[in-house]
């Protein structure tokens, strides 16, 4: 009899590409894969832990899952559950727990249970992380996920992250490059390079980045690469004119800052002022000028006060990035930051973070309206909502455009005609 399994994934798009192996390993398997909202025998969940709002996610969906299908075998992996496997074993309805190194041995863990039972935990300690999942994306016709790193070195004072993946950490350049092939033969047109600390790549191998990137550019059949996102120290000039000067990596940067006062970033353990930041991000508009850029931004960190918030507002505003990515600070257990003094109330958090979103839909708008009347190339995607199709620019402008069968994952000429205020989509024809 044919064995249901559906898969549950929160937070990063790292995640996302790591369910992706797992589900290709069950589909191997002779497993059915279902819909998240349908009745399934095996129900897999990949957890994230980056903030307390996380892992509340996560264990209400285990509980919800539970109840939807009360004999069904859960099996959790991710963050949440390297980092407290205890806790999620002790929900009703879990029958494994995997933390990050055993993520690998899910499908070989549940294929041996002959049901339900008390919670078995498989999980080690943090110097212990030392196994690579490989792991990419499937599914979509047009865009996949490739993982070519994990773990991090770094140790920011807010962050579990080192503590939930391990030192940094990644295959050979050679392995990544088959892997693209076997995307590039599955259709898919763009790939997203993807890690923990994507630009930190080669620690394990001595290898570059950069050597990387070369070498999938040669990769025939992909059209367009993204870099998911790079720290600001490893944003070197080599790659921002290798990027400029590429005919297939997007001028898409998506770089975190967190904040905006050197003050806080020494607080936060980061590796660069405002300063250098700024001066990378004017590296990639001199050769770029209209490129992506999207920010990540923490706010109501200990000891942040109204001024010094006023102070990464100002700069942000400078910057003029087209997205913000916005955190309120979320304190986690075993971190640096917990000690901090001058906590920040949720209530104050949460009020920055409003004024920090309306100033992201305006740099948003003003980024896109300013392609109204311009030709650019977009890659279509599967999904039709009202006879219109959509897809993105190179540098990540949504494009709507009436629905065109033999347009869909193909890189279209496209001539942009206005843009809806409400969404910020732009509106287009295809040209050809």
């Amino acid at each position: 009899m044919e064995r249901r399994v559906s898969f549950h994934t929160l937070g990063c798009k790292l995640n996302f590409s790591e369910t992706s192996a797992l589900a290709r390993e069950f589909a191997e398997g002779g497993y059915v894969r279902v819909g998240a909202q349908e009745q399934a025998d095996i129900c897999v969940v990949n957890t994230c832990s980056v903030t307390e709002h996380a892992d509340k996610k996560c264990r209400n969906l285990i509980r919800r899952l539970h109840r939807r299908n009360p004999s069904a075998i859960i099996a959790v992996t991710g963050c949440y559950a390297q980092l407290r496997p205890q806790e999620i074993a002790a929900i009703e309805g879990v029958d494994l727990v995997l933390g990050n190194n055993d993520k690998g041995d899910l499908f070989g863990r549940v294929a041996a249970l002959s049901g339900k039972g008390p919670a078995r935990v498989y999980s080690c300690a943090t110097e212990e992380l030392t196994r690579f999942f490989a792991a990419f994306s499937g599914g979509d016709r047009t865009r996949a996920f490739l993982k070519v790193q994990d773990g991090c070195d770094y140790k920011c004072a807010y962050c579990t992250i080192h503590y939930a993946r391990g030192a940094s950490r990644n295959p050979p350049v050679a392995v990544l490059v088959d892997e693209a092939h076997r995307i590039a033969a599955a259709g898919q047109r763009e790939i997203v390079v993807t890690g923990v600390n994507t630009g930190d790549f080669g620690r394990t191998t001595g290898e570059r980045f950069i050597d990387l990137l070369r070498a999938l550019e040669a990769v025939e059949g992909i059209e367009r690469y993204r870099i998911s996102s790079i720290e600001p120290n490893l944003l070197t000039d080599e790659i921002i004119g290798f990027c400029a000067s590429s005919s297939k990596f997007q001028h898409h940067f998506h770089v975190p800052l967190q904040s905006g006062c050197d003050r806080i970033l020494g607080l936060m353990r980061r590796r660069y002022t405002t300063a250098r930041f700024a001066e990378r991000i004017a590296a990639v508009r001199s050769l770029m000028p209209d490129a992506f850029i999207g920010i990540d931004v923490i706010v109501g960190f200990p000891g942040e006060t109204e001024a010094e918030f006023r102070t990464t507002y100002e700069f942000l505003e400078r910057l003029s990035p087209a997205f913000l990515h916005i955190f309120p600070f979320s304190e986690r257990p075993g971190t640096p930051a917990v000690e901090l003094p001058d906590k920040v109330s949720p209530a104050v958090a949460a009020e920055r973070v409003a004024r920090l979103e309306s100033l992201c839909r305006r740099l948003h708008g003003d980024f896109c309206r300013a392609a109204v009347g311009t030709e650019d190339r977009v890659l279509f995607e599967s999904t039709m909502r009202g006879g219109m199709m959509y897809g993105y620019t190179g540098n990540y402008r949504r494009v709507k455009a009436p629905y065109r069968r033999e347009a869909i994952g193909r890189v279209c000429p496209v001539r942009l005609l206005g843009m809806e205020e409400q969404t910020h989509d732009l509106t287009g024809e295809v040209l050809a």
